[in-house]
């Protein structure tokens, strides 16, 4: 079965809070750095994964796509996209995006924030994202840095007695496999992949690497949130870009 930890009321109502704040990690990192690659989407055929509450989806329609698919798991997501980020480009679809069957469909952009680490067989779902793009299609997605996912306790920041972080502790890192964190709630599962894993299989599949980005902060991030100065000590997400010849 399908983690679904954004269907969990507790979970859902800690996330929508914080996603509403507008003060996020999303906000200052990881949206600015992948909206800086996103091609032009005029007339463009877009299939989003893991869209969550489709703000990203209504992105990507308000900037010329000719057509949205935005995919997630969690019905509470998806009628939250419903509500709030409807358009008439957009079709939402709930359903696992491993799962997802879209028949004689092809796309020009696919796009996912911060899934990919749910995703425990990625080979298989990069296969389908392949058969899923059209000729010289583009794949852009985040995901967390293999270095925030390899150490198996998933504590890593090292500090000392006054809780200053000191450094970040990295281990296990060739152990690829599921690792389980407490974020709101305890058993919150995650699959750490090495790099060389991540861009390998874009490449056996057929993908050519064109940008790799490791984000800072914007500097408005800074100002507002001053903790993200931590992603220059290490980045917490790690964003691919790749293309379909």
């Amino acid at each position: 079965m399908k983690q679904n930890i954004y269907d969990h009321p507790f979970f859902f109502e800690k996330y929508k809070s914080l996603r509403e704040s507008g003060l996020t990690f999303n906000d200052f990192v990881e949206q600015p750095a992948i909206k800086s690659v996103i091609p032009n989407l005029s007339d463009k055929s877009v299939l989003d994964l893991g869209c969550g509450t489709g703000h990203f989806s209504k992105y990507c329609a308000e900037n010329g796509a000719s057509k949205v698919i935005g995919v997630d798991i969690s019905r509470n997501m998806i009628e939250q996209a419903e509500m709030y980020n409807k358009n008439e480009k957009i079709e939402y679809i709930c359903v696992p995006i491993e799962e997802l069957d879209l028949p004689n469909q092809k796309f020009d952009v696919i796009i996912s924030s911060l899934a990919m680490h749910y995703i425990e067989d990625y080979s298989h779902l990069i296969k389908k994202i392949r058969d899923l793009l059209k000729k010289n299609g583009e794949l852009i997605f985040s995901t967390e840095h293999p270095i925030v996912t390899a150490r198996k306790e998933m504590n890593n920041w090292v500090k000392d007695h006054n809780g200053n972080r000191l450094h970040w502790a990295l281990d296990n890192y060739q152990e690829e496999g599921k690792r389980e964190e407490h974020w709101w709630i305890d058993g919150v599962v995650k699959y750490h992949r090495t790099i060389s894993t991540l861009i390998n299989t874009l490449i056996d599949s057929g993908l050519a690497i064109e940008k790799i980005i490791e984000p800072e902060s914007t500097l408005t991030g800074l100002e507002k949130l001053p903790d993200l100065i931590n992603e220059k000590r290490r980045p917490s997400s790690i964003i691919i870009q790749s293309r379909k010849y």
